[in-house]
């Protein structure tokens, strides 16, 4: 954070502290790249008031208690670049805006939450600060600072502060507007990629890619995963047929329309036996091992509540169960289960027992995060049914030494990925193949997992779609699995990243109708182009609206189009201050020049430098495959050159430009016009033969015809449709 030097101020006039408090004047969640980072975030405009007359350390007693509800807050780097280096700068004195800063990160934290970044910054107004904060969702975020808020007061004014209540209620937004565990996991393998990643819902749904190229992920169902093979995986019957008839091991069973057929069933086929609903999932409603008549029915009761369709009966198969994750037909991760027992000690209950030993363990909770659900009997009626089983209830007490079972399934929760044998494997990638699904959770009862099927007993018992993934992401033994990597890999094979040609421009008056007219261009060689301006929106040549477009919205509806290949879209500065930009990284940005500055001292931007500043964002995303086009005449760009990752085609009106000279000297490119043609210059351009473009008049915008060749040639465009498009304009 940029500060003034700290106040010399009297520390007793501290004591007049006490009311004393910062106001958050204007918040924005900036959804896409922007002037702070390139991944979305909320900015705040904070009023510190009189807090700017009292920094930290001359606040007594704030250190401490600020650090007592947030420990954390010690691994925080801030300038110095090494920990403790955020408390070190509150002891020393620093400003009421850069600690909301970081409480803020570290609320995050507390809620399970990576984010990492943050910045205050001063404005032109004395005691404002422009301060913001990486978050994964607005309404997280939100719930975020408002509580730092609060937490920032109560450590000022020496006021009682529940911080745990503070993180559940943030905690619970995260669960509501967050995305699952099994979602972000497949989300931050796209993101190693740089696939580009598009929130579609404010649940699970996601757009990996752009366009024509882009895929959807729902949890661990993608683009790939058909509905026929989804419906056959919940349809338990009809997946057993299937499988049983193309060879792979199923246990012997059948469909329970009532109670006392599960007990025929369960005598016909042997017991033990298991009692699961047909449409199941996650293990809900399946109790196994049974052998009793009173305890089958129960258990069919239980099952019919879970189902839609019915019940199964089938037999029970000795061994353990095992969820091996198969993607693409190819075992990306194992899991072993395990029961979960309780020891009796003669004087605590039941559910004491299972509070004790089960529930304190730091994989159980309620939320999607904890691989494992915290166990209530009462709530939970197929425990309470194993349970019943034994002899016990939730108040039993249960004797010194005696074990009780708790659960027999759903426990998968140590890695044996390596431990497979290749049979077993076969054999699991064989079910997935006969369901059909890309992404599946295969059940297998077996006695071992590393030895060959022939010499054990073992069955396939599900074939699962959707299968969650947090058990192999994080298993409570063994090692974690990246099953987030091949599952992108199968969707983005080889190189592939998702994405279109995505094209942004700026500029002033000079650029007026240019969208419109490369649209016309791109069109021309067979192009699908969306093209987001301030002429309207218009989607492969179907006009959407003549409303200004070029904003967020308009860009994402295009980016979100799957008949599209190709988008355009006009950057303002104000788009980028006040909402982002909906793309993450672009192929080709066209610049040719700031623009203009009237408007945007609502956002603080009160000079040229600010200006420059907002305006090279449409640079730094350029891709390094990608290409910039800059007006080489306008001095205020020149700088932009050593920003942009990829390569730079200057445009000049000016024949003999000594910038472009100089870059097509040393292997660069560039348009310029010399006389009444346009030249293309560089060693490219002569590979190309690129001649020069006659024109039949002189351009009433000379600046925006440059900029149109020069985005023709970086795009590929033949040279003789080139000049056809170019001689047909002027």
């Amino acid at each position: 954070m940029t500060e003034k030097p700290i106040l010399e101020t009297n520390p007793a006039d501290a004591q007049l502290m006490t009311q004393k408090r910062l106001v958050i004047l204007r918040t924005m969640w900036l959804d896409g790249p922007n002037i702070w980072t390139y991944r979305s975030c909320i900015e705040a405009l904070v009023d510190i008031q009189e807090l700017e007359q009292f920094p930290s350390n001359l606040l007594p007693g704030f250190y401490e208690r600020l650090t007592t509800w947030l420990p954390g807050l010690v691994d925080h780097r801030c300038g110095i670049g090494e920990p403790g280096g955020f408390l070190l700068r509150v002891r020393e004195g620093t400003y009421a805006a850069h600690m909301l800063e970081h409480i803020v990160i570290e609320l995050h934290t507390q809620a399970g939450l990576e984010v990492g970044f943050g910045k205050a910054r001063m404005t032109s107004k004395e005691g404002v600060y422009k301060m913001v904060f990486r978050t994964p969702d607005p309404v997280v975020g939100m719930a975020c600072l408002e509580a730092g808020v609060r937490l920032l007061h109560a450590a000022i004014e020496d006021t009682e502060y529940d911080l745990q209540a503070e993180l559940k209620t943030i905690k619970r937004h995260c669960d509501m507007h967050g995305l699952g565990p099994s979602t972000q996991h497949i989300l931050d393998a796209a993101y190693a990629r740089r696939i580009p990643i598009v929130r579609l819902n404010d649940g699970n749904l996601v757009q990996l890619g752009h366009g024509e190229q882009q895929q959807r992920i729902w949890t661990a169902e993608t683009s790939k995963t058909s509905a026929i093979a989804e419906g056959i995986a919940s349809d338990k019957d009809l997946c057993k047929d299937l499988l049983a008839q193309c060879g792979v091991p199923v246990p012997e069973g059948e469909f329970a329309k009532t109670a006392e057929r599960a007990w025929e069933i369960a005598q016909e086929i042997g017991l033990p036996v298991v009692v699961k609903p047909v449409d199941g999932n996650q293990g809900r409603g399946v109790s196994l091992e049974l052998d009793k008549q009173t305890d089958i029915e129960k258990a069919w009761a239980l099952a019919y509540e879970e189902s839609y369709s019915g019940v199964i009966v089938e037999k029970f198969i000795r061994g353990v169960e095992h969820r091996v994750l198969v993607v693409n037909y190819q075992v990306a991760a194992v899991s072993r289960g395990e029961l979960v027992c309780v020891h009796g000690d003669g004087q605590s209950t039941l559910q004491a027992l299972i509070d004790q030993q089960i529930n304190t363990d730091p994989r159980r909770g309620e939320t999607e995060i904890t691989p494992l659900k915290t166990i209530r009997i009462q709530t939970n009626p197929v425990v309470s049914l194993e349970v019943q089983r034994q002899g016990y209830t939730a108040d039993s007490v249960v004797p010194a030494g005696a074990q009780v079972v708790i659960e027999r399934n759903s426990n998968a929760s140590e890695d044996v990925t390596d431990l497979i044998h290749p049979e077993i494997a076969r054999l699991c990638c064989t079910a997935a193949r006969v369901v059909g699904l890309d992404v599946a959770g295969i059940d297998l009862v077996c006695e071992h997992i590393d030895q060959p099927p022939k010499t054990q007993s073992l069955a396939v018992v599900e074939v699962n779609a959707g299968p969650g993934l947090l058990m192999h992401i994080k298993p409570a033994k063994g090692q974690a699995r990246n099953v987030g990597k091949p599952i992108i890999e199968s969707l983005f094979p080889g190189e592939a990243n998702g994405r279109i040609p995505t094209i942004s421009y700026s500029g002033g008056d000079e650029i007026l109708g240019f969208g419109p007219e490369l649209t016309e261009i791109l069109q021309d060689q067979g192009h699908r182009v969306g093209l987001a301006c301030d002429q309207g929106l218009v989607m492969n040549g179907r006009v959407i609206t003549i409303t200004p477009s070029a904003n967020w919205q308009a860009g994402r509806n295009c980016l979100i189009n799957k008949n599209l290949d190709t988008v355009v879209m006009q950057v303002k500065a104000s788009a980028i201050l006040s909402e982002g930009l909906p793309f993450d990284r672009s192929s080709l940005a066209i610049i040719t020049s700031l623009g203009s500055i009237n408007g945007l001292d609502e956002w603080d931007i009160l000079n040229r430098e600010q200006h420059f500043n907002v305006m090279r964002t449409v640079i730094d995303l350029v891709l390094s495959s990608g290409h910039a086009v800059i007006n080489a005449d306008e001095v205020s760009l020149l700088p932009l050159k050593e920003l942009c990752d990829g390569k730079v085609i200057w445009i000049s009106a000016i024949a003999d430009n000594p910038v472009v000279d100089e870059h097509v000297k040393n292997g660069g490119m560039a348009v310029v016009c010399q006389g009444d043609s346009i030249h293309f210059k560089g060693n490219r351009a002569e590979a190309e033969a690129r001649t020069p473009i006659s024109l039949r008049q002189p351009p009433l915008n000379l600046i925006k015809t440059l900029a149109l060749a020069a985005s023709g040639w970086a795009m590929d465009v033949p040279h003789n449709l080139l000049r056809a498009d170019i001689r047909q304009r002027y």
